[in-house]
């Protein structure tokens, strides 16, 4: 193994705490005294008196083995620093989390450990960074107090390897360090920057009594020396609401350097070397890290967790007022996923069977005391839910759900009139059924997509070869009524063209039948006599 400067100065420091231990113990020191004159460990402590100096020097030069509990994520962690070397090792934490949800519990120092080693192991060494801007420590505020607003911009990656633009809000309690954010894929224009705004206050379950913003054209219009002229749209926001607009002086980030933070751990931690694979899952994964990550691991100032902390703050939090104009007057817009849910404050409830048409299917919502009201485009309610207090649930009406069992029942039926009615279909849709249980639907699709016609012997055939081979899938039934259908319509164009040989056949051999059987024609001598008479 390579000695990196940092491993040295770790060894030395190694090596010295090594010598003061035993040092002490020659002193009459016990192991716990050892521990807190040296704020070891008591184990440790103890490892460095059961090494002598010749096997703790072997120890500390000889590379560290893997962490047993994440050894056989080395291969994950080894891609994911191969495509982004500059992911840290709480990213990779965080990806961890993300794609492997049964991880074994382990400590964040052993996530960093394992980087450090595959970054040695496979040289994949993290590149220097430009010195970072130095901030200067202010008092903290009190809960409630204050909340601060930013935005940020980064390029994605697709799928299909093009740069996407995404633009995104941010928003952070200033005390509780709980944070919020909004992605864009365009720029935010004051009607789309209020309405992130009321997701994040609705995130954050209330308003601090002053929200701090950056001078940004989407607030401001005109500054003359502190006296500010804001957007139409904003000021009809602001003076609906209770807290005060407050913003910051130019070139002052300091001042800000809360959300500024946020700002760049978004962009270190959750957006380094993340596919762009649309706006609204983007959304999605944005809010499933603020819960696993971004408001769940302490904060590196506070030392606690900001989610802890947002329990306290929100007692002292202001009450949110009904909404002025966010996308509409009175609702909200939400989309609606693939799966007819929609996500509100982490959780995702269910819709209707059939709400969900496209990708830019929206509904829209009204929070009524402890209730979500759902409407359609034309504002015709369609559901309720009682909203969650969890995090991260799934809240199901079951009259939501299609009705299966009749729709299944239909294409059964329509299956039956496909296959025909016969004992070998009913046989061979029973077996199907309890084979494919949960892909009984999507194999009588296969059926109800054909447009041929097929006899009757072709399909009682097929069906049997099905059953006694056990072959009880609609896709291998298909294929082969579909050869067999082939076969026999090559059979029977043979079968033609035979038939047309023979019938040529014939009328030659009855042709010279009647050669052979014909008599010619005399004439009769008498004819001609009296002819030559006549003449």
């Amino acid at each position: 193994m390579n000695i990196t400067k940092g491993g040295a100065m770790l060894n030395v420091k190694k090596i010295n705490m090594w010598y003061q231990v035993h040092t002490l113990k020659s002193k009459g020191l016990s192991k716990s005294q050892i521990a807190r004159d040296t704020s070891l460990d008591r184990a440790t402590v103890r490892k460095y008196l059961e090494m002598n100096e010749d096997e703790f020097h072997n120890w500390i030069s000889n590379p560290k083995k893997l962490p047993r509990k994440l050894s056989k994520y080395v291969g994950f962690v080894k891609q994911e620093l191969t495509n982004c070397a500059d992911l840290s090792a709480a990213q990779i934490e965080d990806r961890l989390k993300e794609i492997y949800p049964n991880l074994p519990n382990f400590h964040s120092k052993t996530v960093f450990n394992l980087v450090k080693l595959v970054r040695v192991q496979y040289n994949i060494p993290k590149p220097s960074k430009k010195e970072s801007r130095v901030f200067e420590k202010l008092p903290e505020t009190a809960y409630g107090e204050q909340s601060q607003v930013d935005f940020g911009e980064t390029y994605m990656q697709t799928k299909d390897g093009k740069r996407q633009k995404v633009y995104f809000f941010a928003m952070v309690l200033s005390r509780s360090r709980y944070k919020y954010i909004y992605f864009e894929d365009k720029p935010f224009t004051s009607k789309t920057t209020i309405h992130a705004q009321e997701l994040a206050l609705e995130y954050f379950e209330g308003s601090t009594k002053e929200i701090l913003y950056d001078q940004d054209k989407v607030f401001i219009s005109a500054e003359n020396l502190g006296d500010y002229k804001l957007t139409n749209e904003f000021e009809a926001y602001a003076k609906n609401q209770d807290f005060k607009v407050i913003f910051c002086r130019k070139a002052d980030p300091q001042s800000k350097g809360k959300v500024e933070n946020v700002v760049k751990y978004v962009k270190q931690n959750f957006l380094r070397g993340r596919k762009y694979l649309g706006i609204d899952n983007l959304n999605e994964q944005a809010l499933a890290w603020l819960e696993r990550t971004g408001n769940e691991k302490p904060h590196a100032t506070t030392l606690k967790k900001p989610d802890d902390e947002w329990l306290i703050e929100k007692n002292y939090l202001l009450k949110l007022k009904p909404k002025t104009n966010s996308k509409s007057s009175n609702f909200k817009e939400y989309s609606v996923r693939k799966d007819n849910t929609f996500m509100y404050k982490s959780n995702l409830y269910s819709l209707p069977a059939g709400t969900y048409t496209n990708n830019k299917t929206k509904v829209l919502l009204k929070i009524e005391e402890n209730q979500i009201v759902i409407f359609n485009s034309e504002k015709q309610e369609i559901a309720k839910h009682s909203i969650s207090l969890k995090r991260g649930s799934y809240i199901r009406n079951t009259t939501h759900t299609r009705e299966r069992s009749s729709t299944i029942n239909q294409m059964q039926e329509k299956a039956v009139e496909f296959l025909g009615k016969s004992k070998e279909t009913l046989l061979f849709l029973e077996l199907l059924q309890k084979d494919k249980s949960r892909y009984y639907r999507d194999n009588l699709q296969v059926l109800l997509k054909e447009e041929e016609i097929y006899t009757e012997d072709v399909i009682k055939e097929s069906l049997l070869l099905c059953i006694e081979n056990k072959q009880l899938n609609t896709f291998v039934l298909m294929d082969i009524i579909k050869k067999k259908q082939r076969e026999l319509a090559k059979e029977k164009q043979a079968q033609k063209a035979i038939s047309s040989i023979k019938s040529s056949t014939s009328e030659i051999e009855n042709f010279e039948s009647q050669v052979e059987n014909s008599v010619p024609q005399t004439s009769n001598i008498n004819h001609y006599e009296k002819i030559m008479n006549y003449e």
